[in-house]
């Protein structure tokens, strides 16, 4: 497995690229528009590797025998490109927010201040190890009896009667996904990023009502806006669509296409056609506070989804990944600046690759792939 990153480069989580800046000293390049592969990741042993990713930094997660961690970006770019983090040895799983760095071990859990050079963790907690035939494996941020938060108080503890089996969390946000594939979210809610119909914030989690009785599979969480994957394959998304990123029209993009004097192709979508007479009947949506069914075509089943702070990126069952929201730096793997329709990102069909898996920074994301032949070995 391979992985590819492209978007917002500025401190070298992507790839250390530099360029010659007059009167200055060398920079990196601040956009990486077009997929490229990860030289850390160049994967020649077998090994499991899996990419976490703040604004600034990227975590590169190596799970098998003594796991680790290996940091790119702010504050840990070297010649080699990463430097691996020597406190993560052993470690199970990790997460990455802009500050800090969480670390899964069997018997602890520790969150280390990616701005200060303390050799101690700035907090800790025991656990309890899980035999491995529970079937009570969680994935960070949820630990047992809770989650990590990106920022002290770190430890939040969950209701027991929730069954968390996953949780994603946003900028003021968090959605969660139980056992039996009911959603639930919480935090704020000034931009209908909670969906239940309103603006309103929740102190505690509430479920999602208009998803009940319809089981999902998978959540994730932009920085204003969230998105379910139901059992099926279907995509139902909410929150903000300022930048298009709920994959619904936005009317703040087209303006901003306009200006900049990009116009999409008429012919690929119905929706840039209106017939004479008819643009004002145009619906446009700012904001979507209930989940709304995402149109991808041609149809497809979605596998897997993660989001920026303003994009979502999405892996069919064909292998294939899309991508649409803000596209300022690139992040959306094509030429296209900014789409409020999913778009296939061609450079992976053109090279004869499958996407298996997609994880997003907020400016950035990256893909990870295999061989067309490996994937329907």
């Amino acid at each position: 497995m391979r992985w590819f990153g492209f978007g917002f480069n500025a401190f070298g989580q992507i790839c250390v690229h530099e360029k010659l800046v007059e009167g200055s000293d060398t920079v990196n390049e601040v956009k990486v528009i077009n997929p490229t592969e990860l030289s850390s990741h160049v994967d020649r042993s077998g090994c499991r590797q899996d990419i976490r990713a703040s604004w600034s930094r990227r975590a590169s997660l190596h799970l098998d025998g003594d796991g680790c961690v290996c940091l790119a970006g702010f504050g840990a770019v070297t010649s080699e490109e990463c430097i691996s983090v020597a406190e993560s040895r052993g470690c199970k799983d990790a997460f990455i927010s802009e500050s800090y760095l969480t670390l899964v071990f069997p018997d602890r859990v520790e969150s280390w201040d990616l701005d200060t050079k303390k050799k101690t963790p700035a907090w800790s907690m025991e656990i309890k190890t899980q035999p491995e035939c529970s079937g009570t494996h969680l994935n960070l941020p949820l630990v047992p009896g809770g989650y990590i938060a990106t920022k002290p108080p770190f430890y939040q503890s969950l209701s027991p009667h929730l069954k968390a089996k996953s949780l994603a969390l946003g900028a003021e946000h968090a959605i969660l996904l139980s056992a039996t594939g009911a959603v639930y979210t919480w935090g704020l809610g000034s931009h209908g990023q909670l969906g239940h119909g309103g603006l309103i914030s929740e102190e505690e989690p509430r479920a999602v009502e208009a998803l009940w009785g319809m089981p999902m599979s998978c959540v994730a969480t932009g920085g204003w806006h969230s998105v379910c994957i139901s059992d099926g394959g279907d995509l139902y998304v909410w929150g903000w669509n300022e930048s298009g990123q709920l994959g619904l029209p936005s009317q703040t993009l087209r303006k901003a296409q306009q200006q900049s004097g990009q116009q999409a192709d008429a012919s690929t979508s119905p929706r840039e056609d209106p017939q004479e007479g008819e643009d004002d009947k145009e619906v446009f949506i700012s904001i979507q506070a209930f989940p709304a069914l995402v149109d991808i075509t041609p149809p497809c089943e979605i596998k897997t989804v993660s989001c920026g702070s303003r994009h979502t990126a999405a892996v069919t069952t064909a292998g294939d990944l899309y991508t649409w929201g803000w596209g300022e730096y690139g992040q959306l793997g094509h030429q296209i600046l900014s789409s409020d329709e999913p778009q296939r990102v061609e450079f992976f069909r053109e090279q004869q690759m499958c996407v298996v898996d997609v994880v997003c920074g907020a400016w950035n994301t990256f893909a990870a792939v295999v061989k067309e032949e490996v994937a329907n070995a």
